[in-house]
């Protein structure tokens, strides 16, 4: 049975249910005082990083900022401790670590891909909590037939993909030329030991 079946109730959406993955949008996971709190903390507390990266034979700014801890950490801010314990009591998946990205504007994305499976846990899912501004989710499947789901990922929302969809699907945040404010998502997700960096 696949753990994202433990979840769901009337509220949340299945974006994706077929032998190729499953995926879940649950736009209401915490109330919106509650994602603003969260937002503000951690927008405050993580050491943003920006990076480069080499892409089309040349080094280019990764568009966006980022940060990870590990969440036995001692130094995971208490936002952070608390999305993680809230997204653990409702997956009963016991995350151990978790990635942050900044997106400052439209500007900043992140280009359709899936995780890096040499750095995850084989069979456990991956979770996204969003906070602050509104951006569009695209998820595409990698071979035929090639459908194509897009979904609005809204503050205090909580988005899963099963394992699977790493095989099957890519997903990423294009970039857009609409007015909209800063976002940060914090992706749980249960890493190797030997996949931890940092």
């Amino acid at each position: 049975m696949s753990q994202l079946s433990l979840f769901t109730d009337a509220g949340d959406t299945v974006l994706v249910d077929d032998t190729r993955g499953r995926i879940i949008y649950a736009p209401h996971f915490v109330s919106p005082e509650v994602a603003s709190t969260w937002f503000d903390e951690v927008h405050g507390a993580v050491a943003w990083e920006a990076q480069r990266r080499w892409m089309y034979e040349r080094e280019v700014d990764v568009p966006r900022l980022v940060g990870h801890f590990r969440l036995a950490a001692a130094d995971v801010p208490q936002a952070i401790r608390a999305a993680a314990q809230q997204v653990i009591a409702t997956t009963g998946v016991a995350f151990n670590s978790v990635g942050l990205n900044l997106y400052r504007d439209g500007r900043d994305s992140v280009a359709p891909h899936n995780d890096h499976l040499d750095e995850i846990q084989k069979g456990f899912p991956i979770a996204l909590v969003s906070l602050g501004a509104t951006r569009r989710m695209t998820i595409r499947a990698k071979e035929p037939p090639k459908r194509v789901v897009h979904v609005d990922l809204e503050p205090g929302s909580l988005f899963v993909m099963d394992y699977a969809t790493q095989l099957h699907y890519t997903h990423g945040v294009p970039k857009t030329t609409e007015p909209v404010g800063e976002r940060i998502s914090l992706a749980f997700r249960m890493r190797r030991r030997d996949g931890f960096y940092r």
